[in-house]
């Protein structure tokens, strides 16, 4: 269905070419997952089947990709729109209308569908995905999840042959995000569609995947193999990998299901290390003075006839690290939203540091509390790399390189001249990051930052927020990673439909959730031990 023939790509005005010689073939019916770190060259691939690369992208594509026997050197993506169907990373980029019902019936309308055909298969989406409820909402309206699942919805309902993904559940909650993948399996399993999805959630997807490629980076090589050969050997691994390499367990299990019939003897060591070992490590993690920094009360915040906050209470000290979980659309980003003003609550208050979240205003504002969107291009305006560090400098009143030396500590290795739109999601959000930091705020609010990244950059992340709790910031982050969650948060907030449903201790809150529990947690319940290196340090003690 798919074939890359000696496939090399180089983008115009770089050194080196982003892929290298890639020989690659994708049977009808596959599921077939991509990873590698932030910007390898996964999106490269993936727009290569579509004709995006070179038609759109610009650049040399040397070699030859087929797809359904048709050469995209000569079908540019108008041409391949009836057999490839493509849902971007960024949602809005893709959107041509203004409501969710039209949006899915667009894509059906360019192909020349009949009313009573599009009509069906607008009814069996909203179903499908869950979007029933939303089908006459403003795109504009919905939450990054929503708009993520009204993309694929999208692409669904023209039925293609061949389905490409680029982090499809980044910004999905753990419930829409098996939904979604539920749906791609029936795709695959009944209908023989042939799905290209890269994701870098491996937790969520590779129990799914047919074959896994790995794209190194640098023109090197792809690694293509089963999920077990690949997870085997591979450097980065999902949390049920990584227990399983600890336990010496073989085969590896690439699943909690596979993990928990191997933990039988693993849970028996631990029990006895289990609650004070787990409950240390947690408590160690971060300094907290006790000194309030962000404080919502009774907030009630209405989005026209929506409401999105109703009566929620929340509280956040300095040095503390609080994870603000919830499904989509739960009101995760309007409550960081009132914490700078975005968002006035018609009761209840917000406050920061003590002052009226809705009064801050300018270099008060940024002084006190730095919010990183769910689109972190929201934050950038410059057309090279070196001007938005250099201006968010003088901004801050920082020394010049302030900002370059956070944005290399997150994600080094990315260019001065680069235009912010042309990298990676994963490398935006950490540009954005690093704007925020240079003010130096106590309060740092963060709307699902781990969105593109790979585990690499996440453990970045981690390391940063972990160093700016220790000393005496508070940060807010609201997130469906519940890996990221289990490795950083002390504290978990879940809000459902507005409301505050549960707050309290990360090992308390994320363990007796089944749809919040991180995958270790899954694997040794009702044991309280959140992350393999937990794990690890209880089993070194021992």
């Amino acid at each position: 269905m798919i074939r890359f023939d000696d496939v090399t790509v180089t983008y115009d005005g770089a050194a080196a070419p982003v892929l290298s010689h890639v020989d690659l073939h994708v049977p009808e019916g596959e599921l077939v997952l991509v990873v590698g770190r932030t910007g390898s060259g996964k999106s490269t691939l993936l727009r290569c089947v579509n004709g995006l690369v070179p038609h759109f992208t610009g650049g040399t594509l040397r070699g030859r990709v087929t797809v359904a026997g048709r050469d995209t050197r000569t079908h540019p993506p108008r041409e391949l729109a009836d057999v490839v169907g493509v849902v971007p990373q960024d949602p809005l980029s893709g959107f041509v209308t203004d409501l969710v019902e039209d949006e899915l019936a667009y894509g059906m309308e360019s192909i020349g569908l009949a009313p009573d055909v599009m009509r069906r298969r607008v009814e069996e989406t909203l179903d499908l995905l869950g979007l029933a409820d939303l089908r006459h909402r403003p795109l504009l309206s919905l939450s990054g999840g929503q708009r993520q699942r009204v993309a694929i919805g999208a692409v669904l309902t023209t039925h293609p042959q061949v389905l490409v993904l680029d982090e499809p559940t980044s910004a999905l909650d753990p419930g829409a995000a098996e939904e979604v993948l539920a749906a791609l399996q029936r795709l695959v399993h009944d209908l023989g569609v042939t799905v290209l999805l890269a994701e870098h959630r491996l937790e969520r997807v590779v129990q799914y995947a047919d074959r896994v490629v790995v794209v190194p980076g640098a023109g090197e090589p792809l690694v293509v193999g089963t999920p077990a050969e690949v997870m085997a050997h591979a450097p980065v691994a999902p949390p049920v990998v990584e227990l399983g390499r600890l336990a010496g367990w073989s085969p590896l299990p690439l699943s909690v299901r596979d993990a928990r019939r191997a933990a039988g003897p693993l849970r028996e060591r631990l029990e006895p290390l289990a609650h004070d070992a787990a409950l240390r490590a947690r408590s160690s993690m971060h300094v907290v003075d006790g000194e309030p920094a962000v404080v919502v009360e009774d907030a009630v915040v209405r989005h026209g006839g929506v409401v999105a906050l109703r009566g929620a209470t929340v509280a956040a000290d300095r040095g503390e690290i609080v994870a603000v979980m919830g499904r989509n659309g739960a009101g995760k980003s309007t409550l960081l939203g009132s914490l700078v003003g975005l968002h006035t609550p018609s009761s209840g208050s917000a406050t920061v540091c003590g002052v009226p979240a809705s009064g801050l205003r300018g270099r008060d504002l940024v002084s006190r509390v730095g919010l990183v969107p769910q689109e972190p291009t929201d934050l950038l305006v410059a057309d090279r790399v070196a001007d938005e560090l250099a201006s968010a400098d003088r901004d801050a009143g920082a020394a010049p390189g302030s900002s370059r030396t956070i944005l290399d500590s997150l994600a080094p290795g990315i260019h001065d001249d680069i235009h912010p739109r042309d990298l990676s999601e994963g490398q935006r959000l950490a540009l954005a990051l690093a704007v925020v930091l240079a003010s130096d705020p106590p309060v740092l609010l963060l709307d699902e930052p781990t969105r593109g990244l790979d585990y690499a950059a996440k453990k970045r992340l981690v390391a940063t927020l972990r160093r700016l709790a220790e000393q005496g910031r508070c940060v807010v982050l609201a997130t469906h990673d519940v890996e990221l969650a289990a490795e950083v948060a002390t504290r978990v907030v879940v809000l459902a439909d507005g409301e505050v449903v549960a707050d309290g201790p990360a090992t308390e809150v994320v363990v007796g959730s089944p749809m919040f529990a991180p995958q270790v947690s899954k694997v040794l319940a009702p044991q309280p031990w959140l992350t393999v290196a937990e794990v690890a340090a209880a089993l070194a003690a021992s």
